[in-house]
């Protein structure tokens, strides 16, 4: 497995160097620092393997960090151990840069010993390492300093079926919080043709639960509702309005524009917190786990048909000769009117030798030119379902001395669309048993954004 972590700072100094097997030395850091990061040449693999070492690294922020393993390494196990290394500092510190690194240099040895055993990772759920690898500053938020508890109960906690939460937390209120985020992938041609679009979604819960509570989760998944023959949820799964944008689970669903609306959704692919029992989603498509506390990732998944897209892009693009270009483009929203998208801004690409645009809005929001993007940009604070907006342009050209053809890049938008999923996904229901029987509110939110959004012209 890894044989040693290396952590260096933008010019390639070693902030952080921990071996782990006698098959590597200290001076391998140095191969990585003049074969990668010194190196003039672009770097387009994450994996650099010389003679039989192999390299495994990421950036972030100012930072490299580096994974050597001398054998056939899983790597999409390293690298799943790298990322899950990151969120750990930014977990501890707050932010995970070369200051951060510096300041804190002691902590992260700390850490390294206790995440990885001879090359193998150990545990690394923050909660739990956050029992016993702490200072003054980082502790966690649900440890209760008593000398009279005993040494055993970390080590249950560390070494037990359910690493990832405690047994002894305690609430007053029981609440639940589900944020089903969504990312809208689309490629469409200037014929208005699909070329590409796709969803990627996850699922982040935030659990405020007291003792062990069991939670299962239902989704309008076509296999799932394939299996019912089209019966009926029972009372208590659907969704209620609640203020704010979120929805309380808990009445039946009514009245829920852009999502779901009844149909069910296919998802090609998902991925899991280990928290949740894969066997049960195997057999009968149950999500069942105990949630760890506090804000977490539940799943990820894709899916590639029947995708709601949000916007239709008209875009008219003319070239008049070589000194003029005009534009028209037209932006209906699909989504119910009863919806709005937020912060949406529009980039419409224009020729590198532009000089001058005489932009003209008809709907709402603001636009632009702005010559260090060669692009037009349209902000819009606030766009109603069902509505539509247009903008018309005229672009001078100046004459160029070696003219080159414009490669018309794609028109670009980004934007944010609460309570509507692209994919039509639905919290069909969310149920908590504990032996305390203690009644939960359970609350949703759904928001559909832009990934890459792209309308050739």
């Amino acid at each position: 497995m890894i044989s040693a972590v290396f952590i260096y700072n933008q010019k390639g100094e070693v902030l952080i160097s921990r071996l782990y097997r006698h098959d590597v030395k200290r001076s391998i850091a140095d191969v990585f620092r003049v074969h990668v990061i010194s190196s003039p040449g672009e770097i387009r693999s994450p994996v650099t393997t010389l003679g039989s070492t192999s390299f495994f690294h990421i950036r972030y922020d100012n930072l490299w960090v580096c994974a050597v393993a001398k054998n056939n390494s899983n790597a999409a196990l390293v690298f799943e151990f790298l990322y899950r290394l990151l969120g750990l500092g930014v977990s501890y510190f707050g932010r995970f840069d070369e200051e951060a690194v510096k300041n804190n240099f002691v902590l992260i040895y700390e850490l390294l010993d206790e995440v990885l055993d001879f090359g193998y990772p150990q545990n690394i759920e923050v909660d739990t390492l956050k029992l016993y690898v702490t200072t003054e500053s980082i502790r966690s938020k649900n440890v209760v300093v008593d000398q009279q508890q005993p040494p055993q109960s970390i080590t249950m906690q560390a070494t037990g079926a359910t690493t990832w939460r405690r047994n002894d937390i305690f609430y007053k209120k029981n609440e639940a919080f589900v944020d089903v985020i969504e990312s809208v992938n689309l490629i469409m041609s200037a014929k208005g043709t699909v070329l590409r679009a796709d969803v990627q979604g996850q699922i982040v819960m935030r659990s405020f639960l007291s003792g062990m509570p069991e939670c299962k989760f239902g989704l309008n998944d076509k296999l799932v509702l394939d299996r019912e023959t089209g019966s009926a949820s029972s009372p208590g799964d659907g969704m209620g309005v609640a203020t704010g944008g979120v929805r309380r689970l808990g009445a039946r669903a009514g009245g829920m524009s852009g999502v779901g609306d009844g149909e069910s959704v296919e998802i090609a692919d998902c991925q899991f917190h280990q928290c949740v029992r894969l066997g049960r989603f195997d057999t009968d498509r149950t999500i069942s786990f105990i949630p760890p506390d506090g804000e977490f990732e539940l799943m990820r998944y894709r899916t590639t048909d029947n995708v709601n897209l949000p916007f239709k892009v008209l875009p008219v693009v003319r070239e008049l000769g070589k000194a003029r270009v005009e534009y028209e483009v037209l932006i209906k929203s699909n989504f119910s009117a009863k919806l709005a998208a937020s912060n949406m801004v529009v980039r419409i690409p224009t020729p590198p030798n532009a000089t001058k645009c005489r932009i003209k809005v008809a709907g709402t929001g603001k636009a632009k030119y702005i010559p260090e993007e060669n692009a037009m940009v349209w902000r819009i604070s606030r766009f109603q379902g069902l509505q539509e907006a247009s903008l018309t342009a005229v672009v001078d050209l100046t004459h160029m001395t070696k003219p080159t053809p414009w490669v018309r890049p794609p028109i670009n938008l980004d934007f944010q669309v609460l309570m509507f999923t692209a994919s039509g996904l639905l919290v069909r229901f969310l149920k908590v048993f504990e032996k305390a029987n203690y009644q939960s509110v359970k609350w949703v939110r759904y928001m559909t954004k832009a990934g890459s959004y792209e309308i050739r012209i």
